[in-house]
């Protein structure tokens, strides 16, 4: 006995999915499970690895394939590539409630050992513990947001937990060395880039080891290069200027 199965129609199993409505229609695309939520914090990059099929389905659990001009006039286009892409990035999640508050528990604790990775208290140079960051979030009310990465929403987390505790982006340990005849311009130039200068010697050409906030690493790079034209050089000796020793806060 065979059973006749439609030609637009895919059956899938043990499948996430993510759906987009656009342009008045439904639109879903079918992922393994785990895997969206990686592509979305970059931490998948394969989209191989991410779709089951880079079918785009009008509905995935009837198996119901979308009809391509349907999607051209939804997305502008008829690659489906590229429209997958789109739906993983913008559409919604398709989960139990279980499930659900699983990924937002996993993603709250992601989010607080970010933080406690890169920050410090500037007054001690310490790192805090995740479990204290955890409860700073819980305090100030921290609520995780499903479709945005636990990177970006560390860098909110940081600008929200200084209302409540003494916190900071470690600092970069920096060395660079200019040519002598450029050196004082530059420095001038680089001062409110540079939080504390550590250690200075000019001689033949400027050298300093100083430390910087993170953020400022990029355009200090790009200053020094144009600058300087290539002569100048500059080098990461540390990425968290941290206190040493055992002990960390509570």
């Amino acid at each position: 006995m065979s059973i006749f199965t439609p030609t637009n129609q895919i059956r899938l199993t043990n499948v996430a999915v993510v759906r987009m409505k656009r342009g008045g229609k439904r639109f879903e695309i079918a992922c393994y499970k785990n895997k969206v939520m990686g592509w979305r914090s970059g931490a998948d990059k394969d989209l191989d690895e991410v779709l089951q099929t880079n079918t785009v389905f009008v509905n995935v659990s009837k198996g119901q394939v979308a009809k391509k001009d349907d999607l051209s006039k939804a997305f502008g286009t008829d690659d489906l590539t590229e429209i997958c892409k789109q739906i993983l990035a913008k559409g919604e999640l398709q989960v139990s409630d279980k499930e659900r508050h699983s990924q937002l528990e996993q993603m709250f604790r992601d989010i607080a050992s970010i933080v406690a990775e890169k920050c410090v208290n500037p007054e001690t140079k310490r790192p805090y513990t995740v479990s204290l960051i955890e409860r700073a979030m819980k305090d100030v009310h921290y609520s995780v947001k499903a479709n945005k990465s636990t990177k970006q929403q560390a860098l909110e987390v940081i600008r929200l937990l200084k209302e409540s505790i003494q916190i900071q982006r470690a600092h970069m340990r920096l060395r660079f060395v200019l040519p002598a005849k450029d050196g004082k311009r530059l420095k001038e130039k680089l001062k409110p880039l540079i939080k504390v200068v550590e250690s200075e010697d000019f001689d033949d050409e400027l050298e300093m080891v100083c430390l910087i906030d993170p953020g400022c690493f990029r355009e200090i790079d790009e200053f020094i290069r144009c600058e300087t034209k290539g002569k100048g050089t500059l080098e990461v000796l540390s990425l968290k200027d941290v206190e040493e020793g055992d002990e960390r806060l509570e």
